[in-house]
């Protein structure tokens, strides 16, 4: 009986050593990764990143982007490019991103037109919300409401009570079906129950040409594509539908001072990763961005085109976008445009 005890004593010791070495060695291995997994989280970016905008260059949502990826790449020490993948109404672009680990590497211009083609599309490989992760808003603009120079239109309610006292007559001009800016007409014609034609065109310069011509009495679409007719003086801006009046066109009324307060429309372009993009990572894009957005030579850069250059918290922007998505479907359903 004492042999056994003694046995088991012995047992007891050996074990007792046993974990003793093995939390002993547990220790160290934390202490030893920790400094390592610290740096990890804290070295990103040690790589170059990318863009991908889901439209062709020359836009003013593409020249956005370039100007936030050079003052990114400035900050970061890490070059930021862009990669154009226009097509399939942005859906290229957003596969390309999805099939991309979320590590902060791979972003994706987003925005407004995002919000619509929740509503605009029967099927799509992606949900606004839930397949990406928000990072910041980066520009918006607002929508002009354009006349010819020579029209008799020169406020918004001459252009109401033109198409009141002549229904159907009017023509509504804007751009591609399901663009903002075609969609901004039609929430002109909801908002003041008028009876007009939306005229469709293909590009920004067809609508210029057939506007300067007189073939159309109003159009809409932003400043970037409209700032050449408007310096030629080959056009009109009756308002503009932001909050406030555009410092480029000071003397143009906005369209809540025209008696139209719920005309607000302002399209916006923004960054969005990968979903599970972690939280560190996260919080460096977005201080990142915002503060590439707040730099004066890209703030003086973006005025130019009629751009407010202007970031947002993650949450402030995924806000953004349930309302927008929200808005514009209802505008679409009301209009009756057949999901594509």
């Amino acid at each position: 009986m004492m042999r056994w005890n003694a046995t088991v004593g012995i047992v007891r010791r050996r074990m007792g050593t046993a974990c003793a070495i093995v939390a002993a060695g547990m220790a160290a291995w934390v202490t030893a990764t920790a400094p390592a997994q610290a740096q990890a989280q804290t070295s990103f970016p040690n790589r170059t990143m990318r863009i991908f905008v889901p439209y062709g260059p020359g836009g003013v949502g593409d020249l956005t982007m370039r100007l936030v990826a050079q003052k990114m790449t400035d900050r970061m020490g890490k070059q930021v490019i862009i990669e154009n993948r226009p097509g399939a109404g942005g859906v290229l672009a957003a596969k390309a991103t999805m099939d991309s680990p979320p590590d902060g590497y791979t972003m994706l211009v987003t925005g407004n037109g995002t919000a619509i083609s929740m509503s605009l599309f029967k099927v799509r490989p992606y949900h606004a919300l839930n397949d990406f992760t928000q990072i910041s808003v980066c520009a918006s603009f607002e929508m002009l409401i354009a006349t010819p120079a020579g029209s008799p239109y020169k406020t918004v309610q001459d252009i109401i009570a033109a198409a009141r006292a002549n229904p159907g007559k009017l023509n509504l001009a804007a751009i591609n079906p399901g663009s903002t800016q075609n969609l901004s007409a039609h929430l002109f014609k909801q908002l003041t129950g008028i009876d007009a034609q939306i005229v469709t065109y293909r590009t920004t310069p067809d609508l210029i040409t057939a506007l300067v011509r007189n073939d159309v009495h109003v159009a809409f679409d932003f400043y970037a594509g409209l700032q050449a007719a408007i310096i030629d003086k080959k056009i009109n801006i009756v308002a503009s539908s932001d909050e406030q009046r555009n410092p480029l066109l000071p003397g143009v009324p906005t369209a809540k001072e025209s008696g139209l307060p719920e005309y607000v429309v302002t399209s916006w372009n923004a960054l969005s990763a990968p979903a599970g993009l972690p939280d560190d990572i996260l919080a460096i894009l977005n201080r990142e961005i915002n503060a590439s957005l707040a730099d004066p030579e890209l703030q003086a850069k973006a005025k130019q085109f009629g751009m407010n250059a202007k970031g947002s918290t993650p949450q402030e922007m995924r806000a953004r976008m349930e309302r927008d998505i929200n808005r514009w479907a209802g505008v679409i359903e009301k209009a009756g445009i057949a999901r594509q």
